[in-house]
């Protein structure tokens, strides 16, 4: 009776156990079903609520692309007011962690990246080369250069499948390259995305420098849409021919890019 007793007494403690702490796995397949497969918490360790993992870009399913970010992301989750806090911290791209605050709700989901003190701050710089484990057409771009992420507050709210937005988003691309080029760079870009008054958001890509000279304006009102053009800057030409091809469709000396 008494080691019935224990058996029992040793399965409500891991079943309280696994409810307070959800193993980190829980989030890793998660994350897996929600992105379709293509962002991935690989070798995940510790719970739900606080751990690590290390972060894969991949095709998706059946894709053999696959590229992690060094080090590991480190997590904590907890609760802020009716919403969940989650801290982020990266060991290859951020030097302070990086706080969201979700809300989930009935049939909503709003997913908040609190106002900065320094709204020019970088929140975080990341290796372009990362997204080549996305597969076509990355793979074949192989990127260059790094990636680095600053916004004054931003807000994504799902409601009913409609996405509505609020605040900016500043990604700017320093020292992009390609092996389909023999320059050692392209050049400097900036891609912001400004939220509407309607709820949308207006996206805006420009040149800051450099030979390949990238221009274009988007929309995510509900869908994302997206028209710009490439060029190659006086003298870059023949250097520039297979991007060209490669990155939109050719029309002259223009590469057009069409999303949406």
């Amino acid at each position: 009776m008494k080691l019935r007793h224990a058996f029992i007494g040793v399965a409500i403690g891991g079943l309280v156990a696994l409810v307070a702490l959800p193993p980190a796995a829980w989030l890793a397949g998660a994350v897996t079903r929600a992105s379709g497969e293509r962002l991935l918490l690989a070798d995940a360790r510790g719970t739900v609520w606080s751990g690590s993992a290390v972060l894969v870009l991949t095709g998706g399913p059946g894709s053999r692309d696959a590229s992690a970010l060094p080090g590991r992301l480190h997590w904590n989750l907890g609760l802020d007011g009716a919403a969940l806090a989650l801290r982020l911290r990266q060991d290859c791209c951020t030097e302070q962690p990086l706080t969201l605050r979700v809300s989930p709700g009935f049939g909503r989901l709003r997913i908040e990246l609190p106002a900065h003190a320094n709204p020019a701050a970088e929140l975080g710089q990341w290796p372009m080369d990362w997204l080549s484990g996305l597969g076509t057409p990355w793979n074949t771009l192989a990127p260059r250069g790094t990636m680095a992420l600053a916004s004054p507050g931003f807000t994504a709210e799902s409601a009913q499948g409609r996405w509505r937005f609020s605040g900016r988003l500043d990604l700017a691309l320093r020292g992009a390259g390609s092996r389909l080029t023999t320059l050692p760079s392209l050049g400097d870009y900036r891609l912001s995305v400004q939220a509407r008054d309607d709820g949308g958001a207006a996206l805006q890509l420009s040149t800051e420098q450099g030979a390949l000279q990238l221009a274009g304006q988007g929309e995510w009102a509900p869908t994302l849409r997206f028209r710009g053009q490439a060029s190659a800057a006086p003298g870059a030409e023949a250097a520039l021919a297979n991007l060209l091809n490669i990155i939109g469709r050719r029309q002259g000396a223009l590469s057009l890019i069409s999303i949406g």
